[in-house]
């Protein structure tokens, strides 16, 4: 079983990636179905820069979103190969929302411009995901990779567990492309089997994190939802119009930024945290929209809370912020794991520094795009075979009774103590238990811990506030 690449995550970041690349044995792992992934249910858009003009204006936007503690140079990259993107997906025969006068954008929080492009209204990760799939690739479902087969720097493939077997899979080149960390929080907004495994294994593996403590809490996210998984409210919603408001119908955003509703998503769901904490309950509010209108531009959102009983666009959607999206990961250059040769990371897995201390609005559709492409363009221009065999060696059991248990308690640990807004004797509390449970758990739980205890070590380190890590003391 020797590959000429590896892609770990079936996300539109490595499907992008292996779209790309003009080796002809290549493998994509995905730990459940193809579609298990946040990019399938990302609502809002991918980000374009209009045009040349609107590359510096992009830039600025980025930056200052993420409290200038991005990756200048990578931020550059990613803007200006946002003008070949849009050309790109096209040209293999998607189209997004237009009229008359050409392709459609919206604005969302924090943006200066009107420059996100989207599909079938809300529905835009469904439908590029859908599309992106329907190429040819291999795939290997349900499989959950669990070491990384590492000698010196060089990566020689993985250890995968399908149907309770484990198998090592060999390759030239391996790709983490497994996305984020939604699991480990109690209120998140990610597709069910996201939770931070292979940054976990890559700690273990003593490859380097970076930026773990910047996670961003989406504002608008309707908790009361039975499953695990919350419902999103789009940023884009905002962008049209929509209101957050109190249970008088007040507009209370101003009192904390003076662009209320279109601040950057780290100030929003710190203003909707503090504003509960206060006894309001807080809400979205779309009775400036007729029916028709919400139902044309935002079907996917209008016809599940219609499901729910919500009389929208009249009736008040209550909302809470949840956990989103972590800004931080594998430590990159552009896509290689830095000390690697062979080893890279794409997508939300991975740090490039785009995204600084808060990721600005649909940025992390463009960064799939831009750097799945830019890493199958790397494996492409290198020619190099990797032989080595090695034994499996999984001494850890796989799972242990009370996993379950510890894991629910971690996501109410990380909620409670690790969220919106922190403070040095609740991220201690955190480290404890983390520290104290890690331990009791089987290896496929164990993973999550260790990317937990990132997290919180890192948020530790960093005794300032700054973008999405605000700590009070």
């Amino acid at each position: 079983m020797k590959y000429d690449v590896i892609v770990i995550g079936s996300g539109i970041a490595g499907l992008w990636c292996a779209i790309h690349l003009n080796k002809p044995k290549v493998l994509v792992i995905t730990k459940s179905n193809v579609w298990s992934c946040n990019s399938f249910y990302a609502q809002g858009g991918v980000t374009i820069a209009r045009d040349k003009d609107d590359i510096p204006s992009h830039i600025s936007d980025t930056l200052l979103a993420g409290a200038y503690h991005n990756n200048k140079k990578n931020v550059e990259l990613l803007s200006t190969k946002s003008l070949e993107v849009i050309r790109d997906i096209e040209d293999m025969g998607f189209r997004f929302d237009r009229d008359q006068n050409g392709i459609l954008f919206t604005k969302e929080g924090a943006h200066s411009n009107n420059r996100i492009v989207h599909a079938n209204g809300d529905a835009t990760g469904r439908e590029l995901h859908r599309f992106i799939l329907s190429k040819n690739y291999d795939f290997l479902t349900r499989a959950m990779v669990v070491d990384l087969l590492i000698d010196g720097d060089v990566c020689y493939g993985v250890t995968a567990l399908k149907d309770n077997q484990l198998h090592n899979i060999y390759a030239n080149h391996v790709v983490i492309a497994s996305g984020g960390i939604g699991g480990i929080y109690k209120y998140d907004t990610n597709a069910n089997v996201i939770s931070g495994d292979l940054q976990g294994l890559a700690a273990l593996k003593g490859i380097e994190l970076s930026d773990m403590e910047m996670t961003q809490f989406h504002p608008t996210v309707y908790t009361k939802a039975k499953t695990s998984q919350k419902l999103l409210l789009s940023e884009a919603l905002r962008g049209e119009g929509a209101k957050v408001v109190d249970e008088n119908r007040s507009q209370f955003l101003y009192q904390y930024d003076k662009r209320g509703e279109l601040a950057s998503r780290d100030i929003v769901s710190r203003a909707i945290y503090d504003y509960q904490q206060k006894g309001h309950e807080v809400f979205l509010d779309f009775s400036s929209w007729d029916s028709e209108f919400f139902k044309n531009r935002f079907p996917t959102i209008f016809y599940k809370f219609r499901n729910l009983g919500y009389n929208i666009p009249q009736e008040l959607v209550p909302i809470s912020p949840a956990f989103h999206y972590i800004m931080g990961g594998i430590t990159t250059d552009k896509v290689r794991v830095n000390n690697f040769q062979n080893l890279y990371a794409i997508g939300e897995v991975a740090n490039t520094g785009v995204h600084g201390a808060n990721r600005l609005a649909s940025n992390s559709l463009l960064e799939c795009f831009v750097f799945g492409k830019l890493c199958a363009m790397e494996i492409n221009n290198t020619q190099t075979s990797y032989t080595k065999q090695f034994p499996i060696s999984i001494n850890t059991p796989l799972h242990l009774p009370n996993d379950k248990t510890y894991k629910n308690q971690l996501r109410e640990v990380m909620w409670d103590n690790v969220g919106i807004v922190r403070n040095t004797k609740g991220l201690q509390k955190a480290l404890a238990f983390v520290d104290d449970t890690k331990d009791k758990v089987g290896l496929l739980s164990k993973f999550r811990f260790i990317t937990a205890m990132e997290i919180i070590k890192q948020a530790l380190n960093r005794k300032q506030s700054l973008g999405a890590h605000y700590i009070v003391n």
